[in-house]
C-alpha cells in the first residue's frame, strides 16, 4: 500500500468500521448490568481496530503500520473473545451475533492478508 493514500481508501479500513456500528447496535441490546461489562469491553475492543488501522498508516513507515495491524488483529481476537463469552451467557445467549461474527471473519482475514503482503523480514 501507498503510504500517501489515505486510510479511508483501505477496504479493510471501511469493513472494520461496519463491524463497530454492528457492535454498537448490538450492545444497545444488552441488559443495563453489561454497561460497565461486556457492553464497554466489546464497544472499545471494536473501535480499536479501525482506530489502530489509521494511526499504522498515518505514521508513515511501513514497520510501524505493520506493528499497528498487529494491534488492530489482536483487538480483533479480543472482541472474537467476548462474542463467545456472551453466547454462553444465559441473559444475551439469544441476541443475533451472526452479523458481527460475519463482520469479523471478514476483517480478521483482510488484516492478516494486509500484514502479509507489508511485512518486511
Amino acid at each position: 500500500m501507498d503510504v500517501t493514500s489515505s486510510y479511508k481508501d483501505l477496504k479493510v479500513w471501511q469493513k472494520s468500521i461496519d463491524l463497530v456500528t454492528e457492535v454498537y447496535r448490538l450492545t444497545e441490546r444488552f441488559p443495563q448490568s453489561e454497561v460497565y461489562g461486556l457492553t464497554s469491553q466489546m464497544r472499545r475492543a471494536a473501535a480499536s481496530i479501525p482506530s489502530n488501522i489509521a494511526e499504522g498508516q498515518k505514521r508513515g513507515h511501513p514497520k510501524e503500520f505493520v506493528r499497528f495491524l498487529y494491534i488492530s488483529y489482536g483487538s480483533g481476537a479480543e472482541l472474537e473473545t467476548q462474542v463467545e463469552i456472551c453466547k454462553n451467557l444465559e441473559k444475551l445467549k439469544d441476541l443475533d451475533y451472526s452479523k458481527i461474527t460475519s463482520l469479523l471473519q471478514e476483517v480478521m482475514k483482510m488484516l492478516n492478508g494486509l500484514i502479509r503482503s507489508l511485512k518486511i523480514d
